[in-house]
């Protein structure tokens, strides 16, 4: 056995020990194994149960043989040195299994490793191996495709859950007291498009498929959908445990909640980090993706088979970047839901198009949606657009109002907005401002004034009480918002005296204590409590909701009467998000009694809504935006293309001049829609950060935005504690930066340790090779010391990036050698992939 194949083995022997194996192997460093039953496996009870040859097959020798407590083979592992890619042993391993009658094989080279169930498709990558316990979990589950795909699933397949029998219920056969009885009980039936989605997922499974993506608007119930095929998966053995992924803490409560709802009577669903003891336990586990990402936590806690079904809510979001990793690590079948998908490979024919920079198309290859989801020809497993519901009365469209101010017309301008200074010398220098500047460089508090002038004016009003309907409006920065909500307030209260006392519009941003719930509480109808214009009416007494990011994807909010854009986007995806906010139907109602006690009703549809568009964003993307081009991959940095007339970036400017509406005009969208609707989806300060009861329950609630900003403000800049990040850093001693959350976490047991420079690095270089895992030849170690060598040493960047490559004969932490060893594919990507998805800052002592 030669240096490289001992490291290997090494390498393979201490991932068994830490996967809790018993293991036999023929690189002669035999142990005796004592099995639960008192047996103890030598050579000679081996060669007693397999004969005396017992390591040498009909086809060959076996390297590892795993076995169970019982002493019988599970899996076997084929073992190469490290310079010889596991997957060139594959069909010389697939004898040796079939030969021992073994259905599952881990390929390796102790760097890379892939888990092969002969009776399921390809091999997989992992990152680490399978514990005993997933493959007894193996053997116990047994997946029938044919089941599944001829379970009936009717409109009423979710409610068959909530009430078994629900149609022999007196109230359901009395068709006058059917509908008091399906309210009453939540039942929830399905739509026609939503049962024709599970049966393409049928349909795609019986074709021996295992990932799926489905396109539906914003509004058309991607969560019943959800739950239905759980349900499928569940019921029919295909599945023992889901987890649903989303992005955001919000969407995780709402999905936990509906789940609940849903399926309760049948399954159980809990979120994750309140149930991290008992997820087990649990058929549905829901989690935000951020959750597992932090300090690699999916890797530690979780086997790779702890899944059979992973659904990723808005997809295009929750696997974007190396989050897709995470989603990788488990295997399973695999579904995308996504109003927005990114079709990052739009336009680009890689075999004809020679300008599309290798770059460019490795990053679109990452983060392209379809291809994620296993469909690479652009056409989802199933699709449902804002036109379909709109055209099945499931969804409505906008009135778009376009609204613009003196000032606006001129930032929209080509020629922007100009203002004359005095310069530090004296002289007099014009500044040119455009829309991308506004509430970044470029201020105006009258514009702003104007802005919420035309949205009180303007607003559609509540059909039962008349008061303005229930609204949101985005804004740029939450310095902005925190100005639109105090001037709207002011508004209120001359236009309403006493009917609001400040709580008409609220600030609801990520720096706000308890924004989440805030937005939860809009949503339910008692954000501040109820309306005061009619008693007994369920509506919020907050009106207007100003947020930033918050509350774009997946808020469910049906009665939102207005949308307000006072902000210029550029991305379509954001643009349907926010303006999806508002597409939903429904149903005003407020119910009372007459004077003879007998109850009437008074019934109001939701026919539009307003889209209020202060920056021309519809005209953007009905008349400017090229939805042929390719999508761009790098944002530009910096806010504006504007400046001085020496060249010069813009200073920020406050302009202080009168600002009034210039332009407003209405236009319902009808039918056929928008056109983007056509084209596109240390010890004292570990003590003192214990005691403070507002961290902890923030912490626990998983606002880290405010507790970070908390820290900072309430903790570090006060003089007599003298607390800062970096005298933090040189107590800990650790060999790299850590971040002020690192910290918090390692005060509250979050995470055991703080990770060294290395620990991390080979983190990073795991998810790497998770998403571009080599297939060839590839030296794994040279790529190893180049991608860290590129994540820390300032010079190897440099000198990749000016192409300076006889440096490398001179630079210590990676020879000319070892660069000549690494692929000319992988010398481009590892750089690209660092650049786009490694904080090396992170690794600067």
């Amino acid at each position: 056995m030669n240096s490289k194949e001992a490291r290997a083995r090494i390498k393979i022997n201490k991932l068994l020990e830490d996967a809790g194996w018993r293991f036999f192997s023929n690189d002669g460093g035999k142990a005796n194994i004592v099995l639960e039953g008192g047996i103890t496996i030598t050579e000679e009870y081996m060669a007693a149960e397999f004969g005396d040859d017992f390591e040498k097959t009909k086809k060959g020798f076996i390297d590892y043989l795993l076995l169970d407590n019982e002493g019988f083979p599970v899996a076997l592992i084929e073992a190469k040195r490290e310079s010889i890619h596991p997957l060139n042993a594959k069909e010389q391993v697939r004898k040796y299994a079939r030969s021992e009658r073994i259905q599952y094989i881990i390929l390796s080279n102790g760097n890379l490793h892939y888990l092969w169930n002969l009776e399921e498709g390809n091999p997989q990558v992992i990152s680490r191996f399978p514990s005993p316990g997933s493959f007894a979990a193996f053997k116990e589950f047994k997946p029938d495709k044919g089941k599944l795909s001829n379970e009936l699933v009717e409109n009423d397949y979710i409610a068959q859950t909530q009430i078994p029998n629900y149609n022999k219920r007196p109230d359901w056969v009395n068709e006058l007291t059917r509908p008091n009885f399906i309210e009453i009980n939540g039942l929830r039936f399905l739509r026609h498009y939503q049962t024709a989605a599970v049966k393409a997922i049928q349909k795609a499974v019986a074709a021996g498929e295992n990932r799926f993506l489905f396109e539906m608007a914003t509004g058309t119930g991607k969560t019943l959908t959800s739950a239905a095929i759980i349900k499928l998966f569940l019921r029919t053995g295909n599945a023992s445990r889901v987890l649903f992924l989303v992005d955001r803490i919000e969407l995780e409560d709402q999905a936990y909640k509906n789940f609940k709802n849903y399926l309760k009577n049948d399954y159980q669903t809990v979120i994750f980090k309140q149930s991290r003891d008992e997820w087990r336990k649990a058929e549905i586990v829901v989690t935000t993706v951020q959750t597992l990402q932090i300090n690699d936590k999916y890797l530690h806690i979780f086997d790779p088979t702890d899944f059979d079904l992973i659904i990723s809510d808005e997809a295009h979001r929750s696997i974007g970047g190396n989050a897709r990793a995470v989603f990788e690590y488990f295997h399973g079948y695999k579904l995308g839901l996504t109003a927005t998908p990114k079709d990052y490979l739009k336009g680009v024919e890689p075999a004809e198009d020679e300008f599309i920079h290798p770059r460019e198309m490795e990053i679109r290859l990452l983060k392209d949606t379809y291809l994620t989801f296993g469909c690479e020809d652009g056409n989802p497993t199933f699709r449902y657009s804002l036109l379909d519901g709109v055209k099945d009365g499931y969804l409505i469209n906008p009135t778009a109002v376009d609204a613009r101010t003196e000032i606006t017309t001129q930032l929209l301008s080509d020629k922007g907005y100009d203002v004359v200074t005095t310069n530090e010398d004296g002289n007099e220098e014009t500044q040119t401002f455009i829309h991308r500047d506004f509430e970044r460089k470029f201020f105006s508090e009258k514009t702003n004034i104007a802005f919420a002038q035309a949205f009180i004016d303007h607003a559609l009003i509540d059909p039962i009480t008349g008061e303005i309907g229930k609204s949101l409006l985005f804004c740029v920065s939450q310095n902005h918002a925190r100005k639109i909500t105090e001037i709207l307030n002011d508004f209120a209260e001359k236009r309403f005296p006493n009917k609001y006392n400040s709580d008409f519009a609220v600030q609801v941003t990520s720096l706000v204590s308890d924004a989440q719930q805030m937005s939860i509480n809009f949503s339910n109808n008692n954000l501040n409590g109820h309306s005061r214009w009619l008693q007994n009416y369920r509506t919020s007494k907050t009106r207007v909701c100003v947020t930033v990011g918050m509350m774009t994807t997946g808020y469910d909010c049906q009665d939102i009467l207005n949308l307000c854009l006072l902000r210029p986007i550029f991305s379509p995806t954001d643009f349907i998000q926010m303006k999806g906010r508002g597409t939903r139907t429904f149903t005003f109602e407020y119910k009372s009694k007459d004077g003879f006690g007998k109850e009437q009703a008074v019934r109001k549809q939701k026919e539009t809504f307003k889209l209020f568009d202060f920056f021309a964003n519809c005209e953007y993307f009905e008349e400017k935006f090229d939805y042929q081009e390719k999508i761009k991959v790098v944002v530009p940095k910096g806010t504006s293309t504007g400046g001085g007339t020496d060249g010069s970036k813009p200073k920020s400017y406050t302009e202080h001049v009168p600002d009034p509406i210039s332009l407003f005009s209405e236009n319902f969208i009808g039918p056929d829609g928008m056109r983007i609707d056509r084209e596109m989806y240390g010890n004292n300060f570990e003590s003192r950060i214990r005691s403070d009861e507002y961290i902890r329950t923030e912490m626990e609630a998983g606002n880290w935005d405010q507790v970070i900003h908390y820290v900072k403000t309430k903790i570090f800049e006060k003089p007599e504690e003298n607390y800062t990040l970096e005298k933090l850093q040189k107590a800990y001693k650790i060999d790299r930066k850590i971040s002020l959350r690192e910290i918090i976490e390692k005060v509250f047991g979050i995470i055991p340790k703080f990770k060294s420079k290395d620990e991390l690095l080979e983190s990073e270089f795991q998810k790497f090779v998770s998403i571009y895992p080599p297939t060839g030849n590839e030296n794994i170690t040279a790529l190893r010391l180049f991608f860290k060598a590129y994540v820390v040493d300032n010079r190897v960047k440099e000198i990749v990036q000016k192409k300076k490559f006889q440096e490398f004969y001179s630079l210590p932490s990676i020879s000319m050698e070892d660069y000549k060893s690494v692929p000319p594919e992988y010398r481009r990507l590892i750089p690209e992939y660092v650049d786009h998805y490694v904080a090396r800052e992170k690794f600067v002592a």
